[in-house]
């Protein structure tokens, strides 16, 4: 994944995509590497993300690994002081203020390693996944297979009739979808 590993600075990672398309274990694969070389980490989550654990960053295969659950992302920089690699799951929970806070951990020299969806059950792009690619210096865009036709999935289907832009659920309410499965969901009038 990374072939220039930068020494003495810190960097941004994202890892994007759509619902169950691997983006927390890949998050898990790189947080236990980087404990196995006995690198001091911390990892967080937001508090809204309880689907699976409170205390736990959880995939959708039930790898899992301890984490702290904030409210905001001021939380993760007064809570990663003596931390060399941060992870962050489900950045869309977040606000526009974890792209600083990001920032301000790579500048410090730490490696930042933030997953979360890239677009909302629309396909419209999910704050704050577009402003961290921008400034990050590693991208991983993770494919799901499409739960209709069994293409490579990018977007996230919603099932239900909800309108609101964040609902937290898994199986029951999403499934993953390719461009053309993909349908976004008619207001009614």
């Amino acid at each position: 994944m990374l072939s220039i590993v930068p020494k003495g600075i810190g960097w941004i990672e994202v890892i994007c995509g759509s619902m169950f398309s691997g983006k927390t274990e890949e998050l898990i694969r790189r947080i236990r590497r980087a404990q196995i070389a006995k690198m001091r980490v911390k990892i967080f989550k937001p508090v809204i993300d309880n689907r699976y654990s409170i205390d736990h960053i959880v995939s959708h295969d039930d790898q899992r690994v301890p984490s702290v659950a904030v409210k905001n992302a001021k939380e993760i920089m007064d809570q990663s002081n003596d931390a060399d690699v941060i992870g962050i799951d489900e950045a869309q929970f977040f606000d526009l203020n974890l792209v600083s806070v990001s920032q301000k951990l790579a500048d410090q020299g730490k490696r930042v390693i933030i997953a979360g969806l890239d677009q909302d059950y629309m396909g419209q792009p999910f704050e704050p996944i577009p402003q961290l690619l921008a400034v990050a210096e590693y991208i991983t865009k993770t494919l799901a297979i499409c739960m209709k036709c069994g293409n490579p999935a990018n977007r996230t289907q919603r099932l239900s009739h909800d309108t609101n832009r964040v609902i937290v659920g898994t199986h029951d309410i999403y499934e993953a979808r390719c461009r053309v499965c993909h349908t976004i969901p008619q207001e009614e009038h």
